[in-house]
């Protein structure tokens, strides 16, 4: 029985995508790669996050989500994540809207372009357990979309 864990998303089957791995014995987070070249601007008001694509979807059970959080090298390297931390619900795997891909979105606060190489470590994920309060009452809902579609 699966229980948590990362595939391949769909568009990227042979583009040689690394599975995240844990790089230490007690290491939290699953280190993740970039899945293409990409250029992050420098910062400057009105600009919009750079999406970086990891090729990636991941599975977990249903009580569950994970974190995307930067790397503890990120900010010196002029990396802040556009939204600090990113939850991705259990749901979004596999959804109709982009099959669960997952992006991490970044600001650049260097004076100069970043350029991420495919292959570059640009984040973690991190599996985690939620609670819920005594009168939760959620909707049935089924997500029908990708990135930020629980805005709509």
């Amino acid at each position: 029985m699966r229980t948590r864990g990362f595939e391949i998303a769909k568009g990227y089957e042979d583009k040689d995508i690394h599975l995240p791995v844990r790089k230490t014995k007690y290491a939290a987070g699953y280190d993740v790669e970039a899945a293409e070249d990409v250029v992050i601007p420098v910062y400057k008001p009105g600009i919009k996050p750079t999406l970086i694509p990891t090729g990636l979807k991941a599975y977990c059970e249903p009580d569950e989500f994970f974190m995307l959080v930067n790397r503890s090298s990120g900010p010196k390297k002029g990396f802040l994540m556009a939204n600090s931390i990113g939850i991705v619900d259990h749901d979004y795997y596999n959804n109709e809207g982009n099959d669960g891909h997952f992006y991490f979105q970044y600001f650049n606060c260097s004076d100069k372009e970043i350029t991420v190489h495919k292959g570059d470590v640009i984040g973690q994920v991190i599996f985690q357990k939620y609670l819920i309060v005594d009168n939760d009452n959620p909707e049935d809902k089924i997500r029908t979309g990708g990135f930020g579609s629980t805005d709509k």
